[in-house]
């Protein structure tokens, strides 16, 4: 890394959680990810504020976004990961503490529908927090986020 690349790194304010997740979709959605979903989590469970949640449809797009979201998050948000999980590149999770970023390929998505295990969770309107208005979803998602 460059010396003004460290500096500037340095001068980032870390963002609040909420701006991380939202920066979070903005990579994923950068790199092609569909289903993207935040899920609010601090009133339900103590160990996150919020569940980013996207699909990556292969095990290289899954890696790809995984490695925006964590240098967007370092770059813009000024944190960095406390830990970094995979199950076999079909599912990878970043933990930032108050942010979990879930990426899953179809699949695993359509299997474990973490989505649907914390649907008491206020979803972001991502449109018009984040901007993103092209995202594309999934009947199944499309239905839960009461867009259909």
């Amino acid at each position: 890394m460059t010396d003004a690349t460290e500096q500037n790194e340095m001068n980032v304010t870390e963002k609040t959680p909420r701006e991380c997740a939202i920066l979070a979709a903005q990579a994923a959605d950068e790199k092609k990810a569909t289903d993207i979903m935040i899920q609010e989590m601090g009133d339900l469970t103590s160990v996150t504020d919020y569940f980013v949640i996207v699909t990556a449809s292969n095990e290289r797009q899954v890696e790809a976004i995984v490695d925006a979201i964590e240098e967007d998050l370092r770059v813009k948000g000024g944190v960095k990961p406390l830990g970094r999980e995979c199950e076999d590149r079909t599912w990878m999770l970043l933990d930032f503490g108050a942010v979990i970023v879930h990426v899953f390929q179809p699949q695993a998505r359509d299997y474990y529908r973490l989505e649907e295990l914390w649907n008491d969770a206020p979803v972001l309107d991502l449109a018009k927090e984040a901007g993103l208005t092209e995202v594309q979803y999934s009947e199944r998602i499309a239905q839960l986020m009461g867009m259909e």
